[in-house]
């Protein structure tokens, strides 16, 4: 897949020039199957936001246990990541798809039947594997059936992120407020109706390489292969950088959650924040993203995103106590968040002549670090320091990425150069 996308600046095939005038939602079924699932998958990443302080209170847990469900979640999806190739290139992505889906299922719904926090954390790590498996082959294979190119593609791919951290923390705060099981059994349910659409409607394993896919990409992925994409310093510096940011998202998704808890926000209006949060990433995604690229160029976009997400933390690291102050931050940092997440993806798909599925792979492998280690910081920082502390170091890890990202700029020049090819 990925010696197309990088043969455009090597004078290889370039994309069909009537694919740019295609609708990105003229799409096949199989592609609203796949992101269907997406959403349902993503929405386990904000789902457990809105009852974080419930739990804490009916499972006798203190904040830097229950912000755990992330760093487990996230810790083995970084550890997954390395191996999804592997599974996907013997698999197939449709079985891998479902493989994952159901690891999501089952673990959801063990979670929904806990009843210790040190259990469900474990349990968040299952679902965890099932989500790495699923994510690093959905984007693949969004962009293997699609019509309409690969810029379109993965700005799809984005809208169901959106959707899906949107709709997570909505879903919730609404099954939440009946019981803090009830999201855990939500999920499990939609995870099984996103079995059965994409059993029916995706397509077998030999219809899914896409035309022009040359033998080598057709070979089966080894586990070495993730770790031979980094040797590549433009992937290897997009990974790093989305590493250090991350620091901040997590600390925005996690911390400021149970900062609004202790403000007094229940289930439902937690939800309402975070959907308000999700829903400006998603539009941002779609609608203000490419236009950045054309515009300023990738890298430029990115760091003026990342700087001002910066800003943003600081202002709720100033204003921690004032309500009104952190739910408006937290809006807002959805837009600068939906921004830079579409433009590093399409990035990192034009980073490195490797296969798509093998450097989404190795990027999100440094990605998640980040988020593993974040939750769990921001809940000790505020113990051993104040409340202000988290989204003070969360906004510096933000700024050094901006920063890793310019010294490195020399090697990140031509993924724009790719990405005008298309």
């Amino acid at each position: 897949m990925q010696s197309s996308a990088t043969g455009s600046h090597r004078g290889g095939a370039t994309e069909a020039p009537p694919a740019k005038k295609v609708s990105m939602f003229s799409q096949p079924i199989a592609v609203w199957a796949v992101v269907f699932a997406s959403v349902i998958a993503f929405m386990g990443l904000g789902l457990v936001d809105p009852i974080l302080p419930a739990i804490a209170e009916k499972l006798h847990a203190s904040a830097s246990d229950v912000t755990l469900l992330f760093t487990s979640y996230n810790a083995v999806m970084a550890v997954a990541m390395l191996v999804t190739g592997f599974i996907s290139s013997r698999l197939g992505m449709k079985w891998t798809l479902l493989s994952g889906i159901v690891v999501i299922a089952v673990f959801s719904a063990l979670g929904g039947m806990s009843n210790g926090i040190w259990s469900l954390v474990w349990l968040r790590g299952g679902w965890g594997l099932g989500n790495a498996m699923f994510v690093a082959t959905a984007l693949a294979a969004i962009v293997s059936l699609s019509k309409t190119g690969v810029g379109k593609s993965i700005i799809l791919f984005e809208v169901a992120v959106g959707l899906g951290i949107s709709v997570g923390p909505l879903l919730g705060g609404e099954l939440g407020a009946i019981s803090w099981r009830g999201p855990f059994f939500g999920v499990a349910g939609l995870m099984v109706l996103a079995f059965l659409l994409i059993l029916s409607l995706m397509p077998s394993r030999r219809k899914l390489a896409p035309a022009g896919t040359s033998a080598a990409a057709k070979k089966k992925t080894s586990l070495a292969d993730p770790f031979r994409a980094l040797k590549f310093r433009a992937l290897r510096t997009f990974g790093i950088a989305a590493a250090l940011y991350n620091f901040g998202f997590f600390t925005l998704l996690v911390y400021a959650a149970l900062v609004l808890g202790g403000l007094g926000l229940d289930e439902h209006r937690l939800g309402y924040v975070f959907l308000g949060w999700g829903l400006m990433l998603a539009f941002t995604s779609v609608f203000m993203a490419p236009w950045l690229q054309k515009r300023f160029g990738t890298l430029a976009s990115m760091v003026a995103m990342l700087l001002l997400f910066a800003v943003t933390l600081f202002v709720m690291a100033e204003w921690t106590t004032d309500k009104a102050v952190v739910i408006v931050a937290v809006i807002v940092a959805g837009a600068f968040l939906g921004n830079n997440n579409t433009l590093i993806t399409t990035a990192v798909m034009n980073a490195a002549p490797v296969e798509r599925p093998t450097a989404s792979a190795a990027y999100s492998f440094l990605r998640f670090i980040g988020g593993a280690i974040a939750p769990y910081l921001a809940g000790k920082l505020a113990d051993w320091f104040n409340p202000h502390m988290p989204f003070i170091v969360g906004g510096a890890f933000v700024v050094i990425a901006s920063l890793y990202l310019l010294v490195n700029a020399k090697h990140l020049k031509h993924v724009d150069d790719v990405e005008s090819a298309h």
